[in-house]
């Protein structure tokens, strides 16, 4: 009885048995440059002759925490097919977010379709007042400090788009400091029209 207990043939706790190599004991290669951080998942159907088709409509966002965001949305047939094809998408198209302070170098506003955006720096300390989507978009920026909101249409895919376009038309604060003056249509005409 005693022997029977010393020979035990089992595998180790937490290996499975009559497997070789551990995958679970394996550590992941190298740490993942980005962020990927998945908004929504809409189940959409297409309707045929026997009925309906099925798909899943992703909507991703993926960033670096510093200053590169990027949106993607896609189909697939099941929900892991449409996650990573939306993943591919939002890192084709990462853009590049000036930031001063831990915050936005000025207020921005933008309407993409139905969905209007607001977004205004706020100062240290304020952390990222914002809802849903707009927050799930900053939070995988280097932005820490944000006053926002979303006005008219409540898509949460136009409301992404709509956060990524204003993020798109902010202008470095180095830019717009030291940037000559232009001058105007109207402007110019006068000093023609005085001299």
């Amino acid at each position: 009885m005693a022997e029977q207990a010393t020979t035990n043939t089992r595998a180790p706790r937490g290996a499975a048995p009559g497997r070789r190599d551990n995958r679970r004991d394996q550590a992941p290669a190298e740490p993942k440059q980005f962020e990927e951080l998945v908004i929504n998942i809409d189940r959409v159907a297409r309707v045929v002759k026997g009925g309906r088709r099925f798909r899943f409509k992703a909507l991703v966002v993926v960033g670096d925490r510093k200053n590169k965001v990027g949106v993607g949305v896609s189909k697939g047939a099941d929900v892991q097919t449409a996650i990573a094809k939306a993943t591919d998408v939002a890192k084709k198209n990462m853009i590049t977010v000036p930031i001063a302070n831990d915050t936005i170098p000025h207020d921005v506003e933008v309407k993409f379709s139905g969905a209007q955006v607001l977004l205004m720096p706020a100062a240290p300390g304020t952390g990222t007042i914002a809802g849903g989507v707009v927050r799930s978009i900053i939070g995988v920026t280097g932005i820490r400090n944000l006053l926002s909101k979303s006005l008219g249409s409540t898509n949460k895919v136009n409301i992404a788009y709509a956060t990524i376009e204003a993020l798109k038309s902010l202008v470095p604060k180095d830019e717009w400091l030291n940037a000559p003056a232009k001058k105007t249509a109207k402007k110019a005409v006068k000093e023609e029209e005085t001299k």
